[in-house]
C-alpha cells in the first residue's frame, strides 16, 4: 500500500510539493536598505491610515539615494584632505558645499563637523 506517502504542502497547502524559499522585499526591488523594516516603521509611527506596498520600497530607494550621494562627496572630501576614512567633517564639507543638498539640510548640526573655511574679503590683506 501506498498510503505511507508522505507529502510536504507548499503554497499555502494548497498543493504537494516543495515550499519555495522566501526572497525579501529588498532583493526584489534591487537595494540595500530593508524595505521590510522601513515599512514597518511607516506602520508604526501611525503616518497614515494604510499604507501602499509600494511606499516603503519608494522610501528605501530615496533613502539609499540620498545616503550614496552623500557618501560619494564626503568620500571625494576625504581624498581631498588625503585621508582614507571619512569622518564628521568630511559629511559636513560635502554637504554644505553641495547646492541641493546644502539647501535640503540648511537647518542640520553635524556634530563634530565644525564650521566651514569662510572669511570676510575686508579682512585679508590688500594686494599691492
Amino acid at each position: 500500500m501506498e498510503s505511507s506517502k508522505t507529502t510536504t504542502k507548499g503554497a499555502g497547502g494548497r498543493r504537494g510539493g516543495e515550499r519555495k524559499k522566501a526572497v525579501r522585499q529588498s532583493v526584489k526591488a534591487g537595494l540595500q536598505f530593508p524595505v521590510g523594516r522601513i515599512g514597518r516603521f511607516l506602520k508604526k509611527g501611525r503616518y497614515a491610515q494604510r499604507l501602499s506596498s509600494a511606499s516603503p520600497v519608494y522610501l528605501a530607494a530615496v533613502l539609499e539615494y540620498l545616503a550614496a550621494e552623500v557618501l560619494e562627496l564626503a568620500g571625494n572630501a576625504a581624498r581631498d584632505n588625503k585621508k582614507s576614512r571619512i569622518i564628521p567633517r568630511h559629511v559636513l564639507l560635502a554637504v554644505r558645499n553641495d547646492d541641493e543638498l546644502g539647501k535640503l539640510l540648511q537647518g542640520v548640526t553635524i556634530a563634530h563637523g565644525g564650521v566651514l573655511p569662510n572669511i570676510n574679503p575686508v579682512l585679508l590683506p590688500k594686494k599691492g
